[in-house]
Order: structure tokens, then sequence, then C-alpha cells
């Protein structure tokens, strides 16, 4: 709720931070049926319109101030919500003042419906904008009233170009309100970072809070109060604050929520320094030699669906054979299996330029929700040097886990939290449950003009590249700009050849080219200008269209195989026909794509090929059945990955509490 949001960080301790607590049954169910009520009322029109005419009306009583006669509008204001809890007065009168130095510094001044995006924010909801509707400044307006508060701020975002970007755009509104702005960048070093979260407002991305933070455990050791933290002081020479990078978590405004909640909820967060020996060298290479000599089917099962490996009985004898004069780790029988086990996983579950590319000698983590390159991420369990030895890259050290957490369990320690998406309503239960977020939906600012175009489904790749090639010559012929979204690297060069083949002029991005997104995207909207791009194109980078093409139908979006969620596909096509543009998107698949192929029922896909027509097509009914079917599959199979990973964490800080330990 932003009533907590707007009291003042004195009192709350050094570190200020929810407590984690897990609540009982009845005390759960309370909650969430109080929460409900609460959106429900935060979510009638009339309380929504009584609200956003409060704040027009006291923003027409500014219009005429001078800058000076603001400034002191601005401290009168900031000594109000240091003294108040907030209510819809307040509010309104701090939308109002950040409304009228937006216009006047940034020439922008919010729309209704981004009033109504910051009031839900505001009240610890989690927006839904269309995508489009200007999120980055809707975020300035709780951003601003919390910050004049006295509350460390963080805007969290999904990648650093995004963090980088918006603070520079919107940094002249937070001066004008005499708030300062930083950013906590990934590959800046500590003292940077600390100074960026010293700022009223930082703007970072939600890795590298989460691993600040985990950081921040690590030198206080569980210290979480004024007087351990003085005894520190006297026992070390050196304050325990004067190591810290942040100031405690105060409020959290989350844009891109879904992607941050939900997609990136699977992986825990692990803070870990390493270890290099040449024995372990040895080791990992042995692994892929002794996986050499086993069988696949007769010693060991490949669940592709599942992404696992197993062992048979008779696997479990052959490599004990196999590793008999190897000794040392492969002498047990446990270590000797998770290490063939790991090297198993990486040669026959682990695709280049799907789940990794190799960038100057080294294996590069891609993020399967982006598409972007993860450079500082490492896959543990020996599972990344496995990888590294598969592709002869040189190798780093193992890891030795120093704290860990999850971003279900991170957030949550926020004194406040909203946040704001385009697409959430598919997972609403799931971010009502896990993190109190209710998702209230925002009108776009003008009528949708996106035209969707049926479906397409092709029996085979080949004969979908064609398809997709000849639909991108015609309507970049008739001048119109055209994105088509893929979901690996691999897919995206493997249409850019098609296209080459065809002669169609077209740019490539993905997470080989990800220094020139920025550059790629601000053109994509050029008359004939052809983008093949992964998903790291889909969210948060604006394609504006140049003159003329609006007149000729503006952007068409092709989404060319169904991602693992469907929101996901909603977020690409919504790069179509934004603030009332003229658009449209259509969906392309085959029933060779890998979703399909591993998820979609064998026998349906068995009879969609045997209808399928001259050109390669199958009826279209049945295709989409098969592609949405499987879509959902994998969607429930992560759901149940996300619940696992929280069950684990749970369970973990159960296990460390009551050993004594920190988390």
């Amino acid at each position: 709720m932003f009533s907590v949001s707007l009291r003042p960080a004195a009192g709350l301790g050094p570190y200020p931070e929810r407590a984690f607590t897990r609540p009982d049954r009845l005390d759960a169910a309370a909650a969430r049926v109080a929460g409900a009520v609460l959106a429900r009322w935060h979510a009638r029109k009339a309380r929504q319109a009584r609200f956003l005419a409060r704040v027009d009306h006291l923003g027409k009583a500014l219009e005429d101030v001078s800058s000076a006669a603001l400034e002191g509008v601005v401290v009168d204001l900031r000594a109000a919500l240091r003294g108040r809890t907030g209510d819809d007065e307040l509010l309104a009168r701090a939308f109002a003042v950040v409304r009228e130095a937006s216009a006047r510094k940034l020439g922008m001044r919010h729309y209704p419906t981004q009033l109504a995006g910051g009031w839900f924010i505001a009240r610890g909801m989690l927006a839904e904008m269309p995508t489009g509707e200007g999120k980055t400044l809707t975020a300035t307006l709780p951003a601003c009233a919390a910050a004049l508060a006295g509350m460390p701020v963080h805007v969290v975002t999904a990648n650093d170009y995004l963090a980088r970007r918006d603070a520079e755009i919107m940094a002249p509104l937070y001066r004008a309100l005499g708030l300062g702005v930083g950013v906590a960048g990934e590959g800046d070093d500590g003292d940077a970072r600390r100074r960026a979260y010293a700022c009223p407002v930082t703007y970072c991305t939600a890795k590298q809070v989460a691993f600040d933070y985990l950081h921040d455990r690590v030198v206080r050791g569980g210290a979480g109060h004024r007087w351990q933290l003085q005894v520190d002081r006297l026992r070390d020479g050196a304050p325990v604050a004067g190591r810290l990078l942040l100031r405690g978590l105060g409020y959290a405004i989350v844009d891109e929520a879904d992607s941050i909640f939900i997609d990136e909820a699977r992986t825990p967060l692990i803070l870990s320094r390493t270890h290099a020996s040449e024995q372990e060298r040895d080791a990992y290479t042995l692994s892929h030699e002794l996986a050499d000599g086993l069988r696949v089917g007769g010693d060991y099962r490949v669940d592709e669906r599942a992404s696992r490996v197993e062992f048979t009985d008779a696997g479990r004898e052959r490599l004990a054979v196999l590793a008999a004069s190897a000794g040392g780790v492969f002498a047990g029988a446990r270590r000797r299996e998770h290490l063939v086990h790991q090297a198993l996983t990486a040669r026959l579950l682990f695709h280049r330029d799907r789940d990794y590319i190799v960038r100057d000698g080294a294996v590069v983590i891609v993020d399967p929700n982006t598409g972007r390159p993860m450079p500082d991420r490492s896959w543990e369990q020996g599972l990344h040097q496995m990888v590294e030895v598969k592709e002869g890259c040189a190798l780093t050290g193992s890891r030795e886990t120093l704290a860990r957490t999850t971003y279900q369990r991170f957030f949550r320690r926020y004194l406040a939290l909203g946040g704001m998406t385009g697409t959430a309503r598919e997972v609403a239960r799931e971010l009502r449950a896990v993190y109190g977020l209710h998702v209230m939906p925002v009108a776009p600012h003008r009528p949708s003009r996106r035209v969707a175009l049926p479906t397409r489904v092709y029996a085979a790749r080949e004969a979908k590249w064609a398809g997709i090639a000849r639909q991108v010559r015609d309507l970049a012929g008739q001048g119109r700009p055209v994105l088509v979204g893929t979901r690996s690297v691999a897919e995206s060069e493997s249409l850019s050849a098609h296209l080459t083949a065809a002669g169609i002029e077209h740019q490539v991005l993905n997470a080989r080219q990800d220094g020139e997104e920025a550059a790629v995207v601000a053109r994509a909207g050029e008359p004939g200008r052809v983008t093949v791009a992964t998903n790291m194109a889909g969210r948060g980078t604006d394609i504006a269209l140049a003159p003329g093409v609006a007149t000729r139908g503006g952007l068409h979006v092709i989404v060319a195989e169904c991602n693992d969620a469907a929101r996901i596909d909603r977020q690409l096509i919504g790069r179509a026909a934004r603030q009332g543009d003229p658009g449209s998107h259509e969906t392309v698949l085959s029933l060779d794509d890998a979703l399909v192929e591993r998820f979609g029922a064998r026998p349906l896909r068995h009879l969609a090929r045997t209808l399928s027509r001259a050109d390669g097509r199958v009826p279209r009914w049945l295709g989409t059945r098969i592609a949405h079917r499987a879509q959902r599959a994998v969607e429930r199979r992560h759901a149940a990955a996300r619940r696992a990973v929280l069950r684990m964490d749970e369970h973990l800080a159960d296990a460390l509490a009551f050993a004594g330990r920190p988390e």
C-alpha cells in the first residue's frame, strides 16, 4: 500500500526492509479477501474519475505559477508527505505537481490513463497498461511522490539499457523536484553503484539490485539492528554501513513486471565466488569421455519434454566399470554419476544459439525470455563448465555459494511494492498469491486500430520460412515496415538465410547484436524496413513510425514461432499499432517448431501432416489447436517450476533459521 511507502525512512532502522514471515492459512486467506475488496474499491470507475478530476483541478492552479513559486509548492508538498500517511488528496497534490513539472521540463504532460496507472502503482497494485502507453512516464508519478516522502525508491526494469535510457530521459523532471536520480548499472563498480543507491530515485535491473542486496547480506552477516552495526564497527574498525551498497528496501516500482516476477522467477539468484583448479578441469574432461562410452536407450534415457537425463540400472553399472581406473572423485558412485549426468545434460539438452552463444571464446548464457546475452551468469553444479568443455572454451572455476535468494522472496522484502506491464492478466492469480499484487487493467489512451490476420500453420519449417518470405516481400513492397519475431538466435539466423536467398534486405537483432539494439529498433518503423528479432526487441523500446508509414497501414508484426507463454507473444504483437497508430499482426507456425515438436500431441501432428495441402499448409483449426495445447503445457511446467523454487526457498529459510544462520 502507498500509505506504507509514504512514511519517512527515519525510525525504520539503518537498513529498512520487511521481515519475511510466512503467514498461516487463516492470515493468508484474510489478506487475500481484504486485498480483493480493496482492489475492487479502487477499480470503481467513479472513484477513479473523482481522483483524476481532483488532479486536474489542482493542476490548473499550477499552470500559471512561476518556476520559483513551483519550487515553493514542492517544498510544502515534501513537508506534507513526510508528516502524513497517504490519502487520495495528498496523492492528487503530488501527481498534479509532478505532471506540471513534467510538462515544463520534458514537454510531456501525463495522460489521464497514465495518472490512473500511477494511482494503481502508488496503491501497491500492478497496472496492466497496453504496450506503448508510456509506462516510463507513468512510473515518475509514484516514484516522485515516494521519494519526496523520504523513501528510497528503486525503479526496476528488465535490462541495463532500459534502466540507463529511462533515467537519462526522466532526469530533468526529478531535478526540477529537487530529487537526484542514479543508475546502478551492470558493470559499474561498487562505489558507483553505492552512489547511485544513495540517490532518492535509483534506476536498476532486477538482477543487479537483487545481487547487491545479497552482497549486503553477506557484509552484514545478518546484522539488522543499529546496535549490532555499532558493535561491528568497534570490533572491525571499519563500519559495516560504509561497505553496504543499498540504503535498504523501501519502495520498488517494477517495470515489465510479468517478465521479472514470472518468467525469471524459475531461477534462484546465487551470489558465489570462483575456485579454479587443474583437478576440476581434468574431472570435467573425463566426464565427457565417460559419457562417450554410454549408449542412449540402454544406459540412459533422454526426456526432452522434462529437460531431463536419467540413468538406467544398466547404465550405472556400466559407468562404474568405465570409471574403475579413474579413482579420485570418480570412486564414489554419487559424485561419479552426478558429473557424467551433467556432461550428458550439457551435450543433449543445452544447445548452442538457443540456450547460449559462444562469444570471444567464452560461453554466454542467452536469456530464454528476452533473447539477451547474460555474460555475468553461469549455470551451477558444474553444468556451465561441462558446456565449456563441450564447446572447447576456456574453463571457468567452480562456484562456492555465499548467499542465495529468489525474486519471489526478494521483492516481498520491500516495504512497499508496485508494478506495471503490458501483459499480466494471464498470470494475475499467481502475482496476487506470491507478491500480493492485484492486477488492475488501464484502458488505452486512444482506441486500438490493430488488425489481426488469420494464423497460418505449415507442416514443415522450410515451408513456413518460404511463406514468411513471400509475405515480407509483399508488405515491404507496399512500403510497410515488418518485424518478425523468433524464439532463438538459431531461428532468427535461419530465417535471415531464407530472406537473403530471396533477395530481401533486412536487419537481424539477436544476442549477437545486442549492442546495436537501440539503433536497429529506432529504424524498424521506416518504409519497407524488415527486421528479424528475438524476443529482445519485444519489450521496452518503442518503434516509431516514419512519416508516411501510417497511411500505408503501419507496422506489421509476424510471430514466427510460439513462445513459452502467450504473454510473450502478446508483447511482440503489441509492437504494432501503438497509441492509436494503424498496424497489423499475424502468427505463422510450423509443426517442426521446437515448442510444438516437444510438447505437441504426436497423433494430432501426424493427422495435421496427413491433411496438409500442396503448399504445405495444414488446416488452421487443427494447427492452432496443436500449437496452443503445446504452449499451455509449457506454461504449466514453468508454473510448477516456479512453485518448486518457492518451496525450496522456504525450506532453506526454515533450515537456516533452525541452524541460527542468516539466509
